[in-house]
């Protein structure tokens, strides 16, 4: 069966994360304690006890996502050998993805994802920049929109994120985004401002991308048999290479075609490893509405249910 496991980006956090897993699979505190040593933050604190607006710092955010969606990767190929052939992750779960697919290991993942929330988040002064969703609005009329408005007010707005073909993300200045917004709203299409602290995956973010240069090139890149699918494509990259990671800080998710791609190679199982479901609901969107393709979450309670798919050993 094609199977794409699938992690989550940033988004999906909440105080509590992460408790299922340690509570009734402790063999995972391994996972938890080698990111905490390599990233220097105390993840597990952070996701039972948080406070929230500590787990939303971005610095913070990135390593704790990763660390619970490798320590839900680990559960289930501990628990029911579950062994894909496709590995996709929205923005920072390509990093997840490239631990799960051998890429990369745990400790190091950890260490560059800290780097790159610190990075990310001193790139652009608070208040600044902004995020907004817009919703059933085709990616290339988007697109010539915020080139206009750039070039009209002489701000960056560009397309940041490719969710599902009836959302994208925008990102850029705060006063050209405002604009966009207000444009769109008097269009009467729904706009809603995202509260985020920095315009990820824009151009605002080189200062963050040239700092994660010396970083990533210098990572220990495994070689895999596992097709990583990259962001920067939305394609599967036979020979992924830290360039991936680097011109996705700065360049748009182009999750839609991640999936999209995926339905042309007849995926039949989609299972979102980590906190949310944020991407279980985005390929639902995005999936034609005659494939029948199943679509798995593995968050909180859900967790079980899905071992039980992926194994007789949970069949009741």
């Amino acid at each position: 069966m094609n199977t794409l496991a699938m992690f989550p980006g940033q988004g999906s956090q909440y105080v509590g994360m992460g408790s299922v897993l340690l509570e009734q699979f402790p063999y995972v505190a391994k996972t938890f304690e080698e990111a905490e040593d390599a990233s220097k933050v105390n993840i597990r604190k952070l996701c039972s006890d948080g406070p929230e607006a500590e787990l939303r710092l971005t610095a913070n955010t990135q390593p704790c996502i990763l660390t619970v969606s490798v320590a839900t990767w680990d559960v289930l190929k501990e628990e029911t050998g579950f062994d894909p052939e496709f590995f996709a992750g929205h923005s920072l779960g390509e990093y997840s993805a490239l631990v799960a697919g051998g890429v990369l290991s745990i400790g190091e993942a950890a260490m560059l994802v800290r780097r790159r929330g610190s990075f990310m988040q001193e790139a652009v002064p608070e208040g600044v920049g902004a995020m907004a969703a817009i919703m059933q609005t085709p990616g290339e009329e988007l697109e010539k929109l915020c080139r206009e408005l750039s070039e009209e007010c002489g701000k960056c707005v560009e397309v940041a994120n490719y969710n599902n073909p009836q959302q994208l993300v925008v990102a850029g200045h705060k006063e050209a985004v405002g604009r966009l917004v207000e444009s769109l709203t008097a269009q009467n299409k729904r706009c809603v401002n995202l509260p985020v602290s920095a315009p990820f995956h824009s151009s605002l973010m080189a200062p963050a991308r040239e700092q994660m240069v010396p970083l990533l090139t210098g990572a220990g890149f495994q070689k895999t048999a596992k097709k990583i699918f990259a962001n920067l494509t939305g394609k599967v990259e036979e020979s992924y290479t830290a360039d991936f990671l680097i011109e996705q800080i700065d360049s748009p998710v182009r999750w839609t075609q991640t999936i999209e791609n995926c339905a042309k190679l007849e995926m039949q199982r989609y299972v979102e490893v980590g906190p949310g479901k944020v991407l279980w609901g985005l390929a639902r969107k995005t999936l034609p509405r005659r494939n029948s393709a199943e679509l798995l979450a593995t968050d909180g309670d859900e967790l079980i249910s899905t071992l039980k798919v992926l194994s007789s050993k949970y069949e009741s």
